[in-house]
């Protein structure tokens, strides 16, 4: 006959859950309400939140809101470059990071410790923000596409991640196996390590297109040309410097006056800017926490 020993909680350790119930309820209120707040903004009237009245539920349902952002051609314009960016960054990203983490992985790279030591190197020290800006100017990518992509292309912390990854994932027989079978390493990084290391190329895909979708700096110091603009910083320029193209005047002109239109498109745009991280995160979220755990062990 088997039995089954259970320990009992004692009266501290009851307390203690309670408290920390209480405390992470505590914080997901403050984390989440900010969100509830925004998204209720989103579909009030201007004069409810003007007048302050929205606190959880949308006021005087609207959707004026969103009729100003989806008539308003530069937000298009901004939206499809942040798309273009993202897309084509994380690829970029993607890419470079497991052409250089996967020969920092391998024992038998010869100097894998000193090109190491190089890439932490550039995590402490950096050239600053004139010679980068000089850097990116001599090469011809000033007020260029690739001026959003290539000076970040690559980050030595998600290298070190996916190293540890790889590390931990591909054992050393697979890939003796793989050689004695005339297996070059490129063909062994792109039909083994590839498709066994879906798990932190999602984690890391998620990293850089959240890190794409979110530049705003880099648009500020490397780009003037508006059509070039990612939707961050058209965002910047309604929202903060209350720049607003005329053109959106014409439909709501008797609706809202400046102060209140900027109020109008505030937290529609908030909301219409988080979404395709918002669609992106739950395809990858079931990567993440395996991805992150297993790269993030030390050595």
């Amino acid at each position: 006959m088997l039995t089954t020993n259970t320990i009992k909680d004692t009266g501290r350790d009851r307390v203690f859950t309670i408290l920390n119930y209480v405390m992470l309820s505590f914080l997901l209120l403050i984390f989440v309400y900010p969100l509830i707040y925004i998204v209720s903004s989103s579909f009030s009237s201007t004069d409810a939140v003007l007048a302050g009245e929205v606190w959880l539920w949308p006021v005087d349902f609207s959707l004026e809101g969103y009729k100003a952002v989806f008539k308003y051609k530069q937000i298009w314009t901004g939206y499809g470059n942040s798309l273009f960016y993202m897309v084509v960054g994380t690829s970029i990203n993607v890419t470079l990071t497991i052409l250089a983490a996967y020969p920092l992985s391998r024992k038998e790279f010869y100097g894998r410790n000193f090109f190491m030591f190089l890439f932490l190197f550039t995590m402490l020290f950096s050239g600053g923000l004139i010679p980068n800006y000089l850097l990116v100017k001599e090469l011809g990518m000033l007020d260029t596409r690739w001026a959003m992509m290539i000076p970040n292309a690559m980050s030595v912390f998600n290298v070190i991640i996916t190293r540890t990854y790889f590390k931990m994932t591909i054992p050393d027989e697979l890939v003796e196996a793989a050689k004695i079978d005339g297996c070059s390493d490129f063909r062994f990084l792109r039909s083994v390590v590839v498709p066994l290391s879906g798990p932190i190329i999602a984690v890391m895909s998620l990293f850089y297109a959240v890190g794409h979708w979110n530049a705003f700096f880099n648009a500020l110091i490397y780009l003037r040309d508006p059509d070039l603009f990612p939707l961050q910083l058209i965002l910047n320029n309604i929202l903060v410097q209350n720049e607003i193209d005329p053109e959106v005047f014409i439909d709501i002109e008797k609706q809202a006056s400046m102060s209140g239109l900027r109020e109008l498109l505030k937290y529609s745009l908030i909301v219409v800017a988080s979404l395709p991280v918002l669609v992106i995160y739950p395809f990858v979220q079931k990567h993440f926490v395996k991805g992150v755990m297993i790269g993030s062990v030390k050595e």
